[in-house]
């Protein structure tokens, strides 16, 4: 049996297309061997790697992230699943963070976008002040995970009574907004 393929064997198998196992080679995702013709012969073991990059896209990394990756892998001998599981040990964590901020941001669908305000910088109830744009730039609550500071007691905007009423304030004035609708 032949151990290894051509580029039209490779993308018929992966799924890719030869375009992009080509661009991946130039990149140093994957490598290939010429044959006598010039033609590209990849190593099956080329599947796995192409498995993985997949995968990695798939959870938002970059090709140069994924290539320090690959890079992680011997290149004396085929990648065993001992191998592939010491790279897949810190991509975990990675996805557990990627989902938990997709639960923040379904949260936020129905918390924050279903009230009708569309305006996280002068919500009453959730951003008093701005405080979140004082952290810095972006969707705060969605990248960094951490309770709205109106909600926190990391942060003191006045009495815990004026907080309160000022909190219960804007969530009445939602209900009769709602209400009226």
């Amino acid at each position: 049996m032949d151990t290894t393929l051509t580029i039209n064997q490779i993308a018929r198998r992966s799924g890719i297309a030869a375009s992009a196992l080509r661009y991946y080679e130039e990149r140093g995702l994957i490598t290939s061997e010429r044959a006598g013709s010039g033609h590209r012969r990849f190593p099956r073991h080329v599947l796995r790697r192409l498995s993985f990059i997949v995968f990695a896209q798939k959870l938002g990394m970059r090709l140069d992230e994924i290539k320090q990756e690959l890079d992680k892998l011997p290149t004396d001998h085929i990648p065993t699943g001992e191998d592939w599981a010491l790279l897949s040990e810190k991509w975990t964590r990675r996805i557990d963070e990627q989902i938990a901020q997709l639960q923040r941001l379904r949260s936020g669908l129905d918390d924050c976008i279903g009230c009708g305000c569309l305006s996280m910088k002068t919500c009453k109830m959730l951003n008093p002040d701005d405080a979140m744009g004082k952290q810095g730039p972006g969707p705060r609550w969605w990248i960094t995970g951490e309770a709205p500071r109106a909600f926190s007691s990391e942060v003191d905007t006045g009495s815990r009574e004026d907080n309160a009423t000022e909190q219960e304030l804007a969530v009445s004035r939602f209900q009769m907004k709602a209400e009226t609708l």
